[in-house]
Formats: C-alpha cells, sequence, structure tokens
C-alpha cells in the first residue's frame, strides 16, 4: 500500500471539487499540498453535462430582479424544505461566482451591449440563468480545469477509485483507494478533507445522469457513521429523451418550448396556469405522468415508456441553432428528429439528489446536532446544506456547487494551516485493514451476478420509487433492498484481471448504489406527507405541522436511526404553493 500525505485533498472533480482545489491553494497562495482526486479522467465528470445555465442575479435594475425575490423562489420551489440561511448565502454569492467564471473564460451569451444574456428557468420569477449556449457545464469545467493545471502545487489522481473513508473518534483523516489502471492499493492522508462526488441518481435505470454518478461518497460518509440528510427528495427532469433517458434542458422551455399531449393540447394549463411549461420540475413531472396514465400519451413499443411530446417548431431555426445546438445535435443523432421540424419524445427521468452529507451552512460535516466532525467537508450535490429542500429549481445546483465548492476550499486550507503537522495515530493499521478487505473482495468467488443485482435495484426503484409513490409499494421496495444487500456480501468478481478491472468497480459501485436505495426507501416509507418530489398516495397533502423538518439518517449496529431537525426559517413563512 502506498501511503500519500496531502494539506488538502478533494475527492471528486466536478464544478464543486475543481472549485474547492483552486481556492483552496488560492487562499492559501500556494503553500499547501493539495490533491484532486477522481474515479474518472478529471474532465470526464458528470458537470461536463450540465445544459441549461446557472442562476444569479446579474441585473436587478434591468430585470427587475432582487437577490431576495431570488430566495424566495427557491423557498417557495424546496417546498419550504429549504434551510433559508442557506439560501440567502446561495443568492448572495452566485452573482459573483458568474463573475468569477466570466473571468476565467466562459464564453457566456451575450446580448448586443456586452451583457450576459439571462434566460428563463421553471419556477424563476423572471430571467436570472446565465448560460454558454446548452453546454454550461461543460465551458465552466472546462476553464476550470485549465486554470487548475496552472496550480503548481495541486496534483491531479485521475481514475482512482475510493472505497472507504478513514474515521478515527471523530475525526476524517483520508480515505482508501485503488488505482483502476494497475489495482494498487493507495491511502490518502490529509489534514482537510473535501468530499465532492456528486449525486446518486443512477440507482434508477432511466436516468438523465452518467454511469459514474453512484453516490460514492455519500455511501462512504453512511457507513463510516456520518449523519445523511433528505434522501427520500429525488427529482426527476419532466424531459429526458425517450427512450435513452438523455437529458433535454429545462432552457428548451425556456427559450419557449411547448409540451404536448396525444390530442395536441398544451396540457400544463391544467397544471401550473401561470407558470405552464416553466412551473418547477416536481410540478411538470407529475403533470406528464398524470397525462401518460390518464391514457393522453404516447407509446414507445420498443421501450415501453410512455411520453409526451417537447415541441420546439414554432421556434425559429436560429434561435435553436444559436441557444439549442447540443439538443438539436442530441435529437439528430439520437432519433433522427430535427427539433424545428418534428416534435421531441420526452419524459420524466431521475436527474439530481436533494439530499446527501448532512453539513453546516459552511459545507462542515455534521457528527449530530450541534457538533460537526474534524476535518471533513461536503460541497456540491453530495452534501445537503440544506439549498434546495424537497425540490429544486434548476440552475441553482451550479449555483451551489460554486458557492460552496469556493466556501469548503477556503474553509479547508484554513483548517490544514491551523493544524500544522499530518495526523498520525491508527490512520496506517485502520488503511492496511482497508486494503485487505479491497483484495479479498478482489478475489471473491461468491455466486451473486453483481449486475443482475443491480438490474433488479433498477426494477423497484423505477416502480416503486418515482415520481408518485405508494405505502405499499415503498414497502416492497424497502423489503426487496434489503433482499438484495444481503446478496450483494455474496458477489462473484468474473474478471480477476488487474489493468482497467471495471468489473471490481462497478462492484463497489452496486454496494454503494444498495446503501443509497436503502436509505431513500426507509426514509420516504416514514414520511407521511406529500412534499415537493415526495408524494405519496396516501398522504397527499403538505404536512407543516408534523413534517416541517429534515430526515437524518445514521448508520448504526446494522440499522439506520433516525432523527429529525427543524427547518431553518427566517423571513418566508410556509404558505400554500401555487404557480
Amino acid at each position: 500500500m502506498e501511503l500519500l500525505d496531502y494539506d488538502v485533498v478533494v475527492l471528486g472533480s466536478g464544478i464543486a471539487g475543481l472549485k474547492a482545489a483552486i481556492h483552496a491553494s488560492r487562499s492559501s497562495r500556494g503553500s499547501l499540498r493539495i490533491a484532486v482526486v477522481s474515479k474518472l479522467h478529471v474532465m470526464r465528470s458528470h458537470s461536463v453535462a450540465a445544459e441549461g445555465g446557472i442562476s444569479g442575479v446579474l441585473y436587478p435594475d434591468a430585470n427587475q430582479d432582487s437577490q431576495k425575490l431570488h430566495a424566495y423562489d427557491t423557498i417557495k420551489g424546496s417546498d419550504y424544505l429549504a434551510d433559508q440561511d442557506a439560501v440567502e448565502m446561495l443568492v448572495k454569492g452566485a452573482p459573483e461566482e458568474i463573475k468569477f467564471f466570466d473571468h476565467i473564460g466562459v464564453p457566456w451569451n451575450r446580448r448586443e451591449k456586452g451583457m450576459i444574456s439571462q434566460r428563463a428557468f421553471g419556477g424563476m420569477s423572471v430571467p436570472r440563468t446565465a448560460f454558454a449556449a446548452d453546454k454550461t457545464g461543460f465551458f465552466m469545467m472546462r476553464s476550470l480545469y485549465d486554470e487548475l493545471l496552472s496550480y503548481k502545487n495541486v496534483d491531479l489522481f485521475n481514475e482512482h477509485f475510493a472505497t472507504s473513508l478513514i474515521r478515527e473518534g471523530d475525526t476524517i483523516h483520508g480515505f482508501v483507494a485503488f488505482d483502476l489502471a494497475n489495482r494498487k492499493i493507495k491511502a490518502f492522508r490529509s489534514k482537510s478533507l473535501v468530499i465532492a462526488t456528486g449525486g446518486a441518481s443512477r440507482v434508477y435505470h432511466l436516468t438523465t445522469n452518467s454511469y459514474s454518478n453512484t453516490g460514492d461518497g455519500t455511501a462512504m460518509a453512511f457507513r463510516a457513521g456520518i449523519p445523511i440528510k433528505d434522501m427520500e427528495f429525488v427529482q426527476f427532469h419532466p424531459t429526458a429523451l425517450i427512450p435513452s433517458g438523455i437529458l433535454i434542458t429545462e432552457a428548451a422551455r425556456g427559450e419557449g418550448g411547448y409540451l404536448r399531449n396525444v390530442h395536441g393540447d398544451r396540457f400544463m394549463e391544467n397544471y401550473a396556469k401561470s407558470k405552464m411549461e416553466l412551473a418547477p420540475r416536481d410540478i411538470v413531472s407529475r403533470a406528464i405522468i398524470s397525462e401518460i396514465r390518464e391514457g393522453r400519451g404516447f407509446k414507445d413499443h420498443e421501450s415501453g415508456f410512455g411520453y409526451v411530446h417537447l415541441d420546439l417548431r414554432h421556434l425559429d431555426s436560429k434561435k435553436i441553432d444559436e441557444r439549442l445546438p447540443m439538443i438539436k445535435e442530441i435529437t439528430m443523432k439520437m432519433l433522427g428528429i430535427d427539433p424545428g421540424k418534428a416534435p421531441i419524445p420526452v419524459r420524466p427521468a431521475t436527474h439530481f439528489t436533494m439530499g446527501g452529507i448532512h453539513t453546516d451552512i459552511k459545507g462542515r460535516v455534521m457528527k449530530n446536532r450541534s457538533h460537526y466532525m474534524e476535518g471533513v467537508w461536503a460541497a456540491g450535490e453530495c452534501g445537503c446544506v440544506s439549498v434546495h429542500g424537497s425540490n429544486r429549481l434548476g440552475s441553482n445546483s451550479l449555483s451551489q456547487c460554486s458557492v460552496w465548492g469556493r466556501l469548503t476550499g477556503e474553509e479547508a486550507a484554513a483548517n490544514a494551516q491551523r493544524k500544522g503537522k499530518m495526523p498520525s495515530g491508527k490512520f496506517v493499521a485502520l488503511a492496511e485493514r482497508e486494503e485487505a478487505r479491497v483484495l479479498d473482495i478482489a478475489e471473491r468467488k461468491g455466486h451473486q451476478n453483481p449486475y443482475a443485482l443491480r438490474d433488479s435495484l433498477y426494477e423497484v426503484m423505477d416502480e416503486h420509487l418515482y415520481v408518485f409513490r405508494t405505502l405499499s409499494g415503498m414497502r416492497f421496495a424497502l423489503k426487496k433492498i434489503t433482499e438484495l444487500r444481503k446478496k450483494a456480501g455474496d458477489m462473484y468478481i468474473a474478471d480477476k484481471g488487474t489493468t482497467y478491472n471495471t468489473n471490481l468497480r462497478e462492484a463497489f459501485e452496486i454496494v454503494n448504489l444498495l446503501d443509497i436505495a436503502w436509505i431513500i426507501a426507509e426514509g420516504a416509507l416514514r414520511r407521511h406527507e406529500s412534499r415537493g418530489a415526495h408524494v405519496v398516495k396516501e398522504y397527499p397533502k403538505r404536512d407543516d405541522k408534523h413534517w416541517l423538518k429534515h430526515t437524518i439518517a445514521i448508520k448504526s449496529l446494522g440499522r439506520i436511526r433516525f432523527e429529525y431537525l427543524p427547518v431553518k426559517i427566517r423571513g418566508w413563512q410556509p404558505e400554500e404553493r401555487k404557480y
């Protein structure tokens, strides 16, 4: 086993992770040794797939906008489960983050006089989403990567898969990973660790996410006894391409696209008359599934999926080419459809994890209600601060990744500078124990096919923990997930090779997905209300009296112990959510 010591280690290389590394280096003036560890090549992180844009109040006078209005939209969109102090931090920091990306080279679309263009997004009162065509995430990642390469004190570890956090008491000292190129085990020890491993949407089959989004950081934190917050709230993006699930950005509706059922009707008039296609995502997703269930959808005979149409045919072809070029490229390549001439088949697919590792407002990972773990932060989609509550508004995610990427990087650097010496203790012994476990799994000769387990998980999640949920369905899902978790202990790894053994990596990912699914299913079953993305047939109303609180899941003695925390209310009292 190779031992690698760094002042700051960032686990994950999306927008939040790269921002954390950059700001850790900047705030320490290059004096700290920093590592970025990714299970992919850094520029393959899922952040490159973000399409629509990043929210922020740039021109309050010209747009009749304000940070207060942005906060209100976000809190209302969250169905009042967002912590309002965190929302205030988001809207305050977002404009500066957009300007930061402008300075490092993101080619924002601009108005004639040079102002950054902003488009409409669901649940937003005014257009406040800055964008670079429909490839915003790619351009943000490219600029961050180029910036990071100029920092001589930052080392990049591509294609290293982390398997376990190393915890001693109330401190996280690092983690163990194996190098995919040769299966060599490495232990990363640090004074400060930032976890920025993204979401867990691959716990479902139909998803807009890449295959890498398997909730690794969240699952490792859960197994280390760290509290996980609000995992029952999973966002389903209304418009995923059928049958592949590829994201069709909300910007397609922001630029004027219509949703139509089999009769050609713009059915959103019946669900959110004032916002129509630009209602929040949970509302639009439920509307689409309702249309399909009630016989007003289309049917894809190859996949069996019901769907509706996203119609861009009335838009100017120049607008599509300028603002939605990737959508046109995707639909042409995948289905031979020119979106200016034919409607696009779409259906809700898993898109974002509102829950994640429980943190305070600065991104510090919490140990319990009032104390935090030493030496560890979480940023981006894997960290639940909580700024999205039970439903995220589109384009707030890139703002979240940017704001808390910066903040956790600066906090981690300050902590590393204060600590002085590298932690010692039992780290090496604990890391060697994990090394033995990883090698044992690699050589295991069990009886369960890991891919069959994953397919069974997909089936139960897509059927019983989708847009609409029932008590009986969730009970069945929890029972099935429990069975699958037991079987996972008897998996076999058919590939015994040491060079780019994706079979081994995917076996670890499947274990992570099963742990994430366990938290989602049991947390959802316990929440007796409908709020945001969590809608239960037997409890159709939001219940602020009993459920205006966060779900905290902690692994203890082989079970999940659940606790609940009140939502932080500042200036906005919960009210009926109408659009």
